[in-house]
């Protein structure tokens, strides 16, 4: 069992950037894929970037390649999202997940991101 609380969210200027944190409890943090989805209110949940466990294979969305930037601290059991040159369509509510390749199946309860143009 893992539970996963995001952090770091809030309103920002387009152009602007922004780092959520996703603290993991339990020791086997770094057993696990981290992953990290968004969802717009109306909208299906959608993958932004994932993390493998050693942190040395990531994963982006084409629409935040070269702008976001996910990282891990396996000692700390936390993942991060780094989100640099923020558009206004990336506004969301940002979720933390973890599982494996196949599929995730811890969530947390998310943390909203909020873009103005």
């Amino acid at each position: 069992q893992v539970q996963l609380v995001e952090s770091g969210g809030g309103l920002v200027q387009a152009g602007g950037s922004l780092r959520l944190s996703c603290a993991a409890s339990g020791r086997t943090f770094s057993s696990y894929v981290m992953g990290w989805f968004r969802r717009t209110p109306g909208q299906n949940r959608t993958f932004v970037a994932s993390i493998n466990e050693n942190g040395g294979s990531t994963t982006y969305a084409n629409s935040v390649k070269g702008r976001f930037t996910v990282s891990r601290d396996n000692a700390e059991n936390t993942v991060y999202l780094q989100m640099d040159n923020l558009k206004p369509e990336d506004t969301a509510r940002y979720y933390c997940a973890a599982g494996y390749p196949s599929a995730f199946y811890y969530w947390g309860q998310g943390t909203q991101v909020t873009v103005s143009a």
